[in-house]
C-alpha cells in the first residue's frame, strides 16, 4: 500500500514505524516530516495545512491512503478536499474536527449525546469571565476554546493566574471556564468509520512539565500502557456511554466523525467524566499504545477510512509494559531554546526493547539539531513497568542535549 502520513512530530514517527511492522510492504511517505522520520520514509516538502496541495500531490502521486497526524490541517479541511477527490483518508473532515477545534461545540454534543462531562460556562469578555470565575470558585479551570497546542488550559487556586490566562486568549476568541473535577485521568483512542467504534487499549499521560505533576502544562511529557489499576470492563463502558454516544450524534448531524477520537476521561466519585475530545492519535500517549500493538496498523486505518469498519479485525496488543519519555529542550513549554546538537542517538542500539520517535529534529549538514520544545520520545516496553523504566532512563542516559530536561517518574510505581 502507498500510505502519506502527515505531519512532522514524534506521534506521526510513531505511526511510520507501526506501518513498518505490518506484514505487507508498504511505501511511506511523509509531509513534512522531520530528521528521523527521515530515515524511515521519503519525505515530501509540502504545506500540510494547504488541502489543495496536499491533495493534488496524492492524487499526481496515487496514493492509496492518507493519514493525518496532527490537528491543525484537520481543522483546515485537508481531509475534506481528500475526502472529495475520492483518496482514502484517515482522519475527520472539518466539521467533525470541530471537536477538538471548539470545546464549546465538544459540549455541546456531549450535552445532546448525554456524554458525562463537567459544567462549563463559555464567555466571550472580561465581565462573562468574572461572574464565571465567581461561579465556580477555585480550583479555577480556564480552557481556551479553539486549539492551542496542548497550552491552552490553566488549572489554578490563584485568581489573579486564571484571569490573566483567560484574558489572553479572549483576545482570540472564546473562553470555557469549568468546574473543577478530581480523580485518575485516562486516554482512550477509538478507530471509527462514521457509525462504528473500536477500541484501542487505555494509556495515561503526564502532562506538567516536572516531576509530580509540578511545573506548567505541556503538549505531554510521558505516557505509559496500560493500565492494571482500571477497573474491569472499563474500555468497554467508555464506548458504551462515551464513544458510540458521541458518534453517534455526529452522524445524525449529517457530520460523520471518520477517524481517531481520543477521549480523555477522569474517574471522578461520580463516575468517569469527558475532560475533551481530541480528533487525532494523542501525543505522547501514541507511543505506547502502538508500541503494543501486534496487529497489522494499515488496514485497520484503511477499513475506517473507507467506511467498512467491520472487513478488518479488531486490533489486537501484546501484555507489555510500555512507557515513553519525552526529551524537552531548555525552557521548555514557554520559550525553548532550539538550534542545539543532540548527540549519542547512535549508542542506543545496544538497548533492547528501547526505541526513538523523532519530534523536534533536523539535520544541518551533519548535524542532529533540536528544532522544538519536545524534541524525541525515548520508548521502551518490557515485562513489567520497573524493566520498561530502567530501559527508558538507561537509553535517555547516553543522549545528549545541553540543558534539556525530562521527568524520571513516568510510570513510577505503577507495578
Amino acid at each position: 500500500m502507498k500510505i502519506l502520513v502527515v505531519g512532522s512530530g514524534a506521534r506521526e514517527h510513531t505511526i511510520i514505524k507501526a506501518l513498518l511492522r505490518d506484514g505487507e510492504k508498504h511505501e511511506l511517505l511523509a509531509a513534512p516530516g522531520n530528521a528521523g522520520i527521515a530515515a524511515d520514509a521519503e519525505i515530501v516538502g509540502l504545506d500540510p495545512t494547504n488541502p489543495k496541495v496536499v491533495t493534488e500531490f496524492a492524487l499526481a502521486s496515487e496514493i492509496d491512503l492518507v493519514i493525518i497526524g496532527p490537528e491543525a490541517p484537520l481543522v483546515a479541511g485537508v481531509a475534506d478536499r481528500l475526502r472529495s477527490a475520492g483518496i482514502a483518508v484517515f482522519g475527520p473532515d472539518r466539521a467533525a474536527a470541530a471537536l477538538e477545534g471548539s470545546k464549546a461545540f465538544a459540549k455541546e454534543i456531549m450535552a445532546k449525546a448525554s456524554v458525562p462531562t463537567g459544567m462549563a460556562w463559555s464567555v466571550s469578555d472580561h465581565v462573562e469571565l468574572m461572574a464565571a470565575l465567581e461561579r465556580v470558585g477555585a480550583p479555577y479551570v480556564v480552557k481556551a476554546d479553539g486549539l492551542a497546542a496542548g497550552k491552552g488550559v490553566l488549572v489554578t487556586e490563584d485568581l489573579d493566574a486564571a484571569i490573566e490566562h483567560a484574558d489572553f486568549y479572549l483576545q482570540h476568541g472564546d473562553v470555557l471556564v469549568e468546574e473543577f473535577l478530581t480523580g485518575p485521568e485516562v486516554s482512550l483512542f477509538f478507530i471509527s468509520d462514521g457509525t462504528r467504534v473500536v477500541a484501542m487499549e487505555p494509556a495515561q499521560d503526564y502532562k506538567r512539565a516536572l516531576d509530580n505533576d509540578q511545573g506548567p502544562n505541556t503538549g505531554g511529557m510521558g505516557a505509559y500502557s496500560p493500565l492494571p489499576w482500571l477497573p474491569k470492563d472499563f474500555t468497554k463502558n467508555i464506548q458504551t456511554i462515551i464513544a458510540q454516544p458521541t458518534i453517534a450524534e455526529m452522524s445524525s448531524r449529517g457530520t460523520p466523525f471518520i477517524g481517531l477520537l481520543y477521549c480523555g476521561v477522569i474517574l471522578t466519585d461520580d463516575g468517569p467524566k469527558v475532560i475533551e475530545f481530541n480528533a487525532r492519535f494523542g501525543d505522547p500517549e501514541t507511543q505506547v499504545v502502538l508500541a503494543r500493538l501486534t496487529s497489522p496498523l494499515a488496514p485497520l486505518l484503511l477499513s475506517a477510512a473507507t467506511e467498512n469498519l467491520d472487513a478488518s479485525p479488531a486490533p489486537k496488543f501484546s501484555k507489555d509494559c510500555a512507557i515513553t519519555v519525552v526529551l524537552a529542550s531548555e525552557g521548555y513549554p514557554e520559550n525553548p531554546h532550539t538550534g542545539k546538537e543532540i548527540i549519542g542517538l547512535d549508542k542506543l542500539d545496544k538497548f533492547a526493547n528501547v526505541s526513538i520517535a523523532h519530534a523536534g529534529t533536523a539535520w544541518d549538514g551533519t548535524t542532529l539539531l533540536a528544532t522544538g520544545g519536545r524534541v524525541i520520545s525515548v520508548i521502551a516496553t518490557g515485562a513489567t513497568f520497573d524493566k520498561a523504566r530502567a530501559s527508558a532512563y538507561a537509553a535517555l542516559d547516553v543522549i545528549e542535549l545541553e540543558g534539556s530536561h525530562y521527568r524520571s517518574d513516568i510510570a513510577l510505581g505503577v507495578d
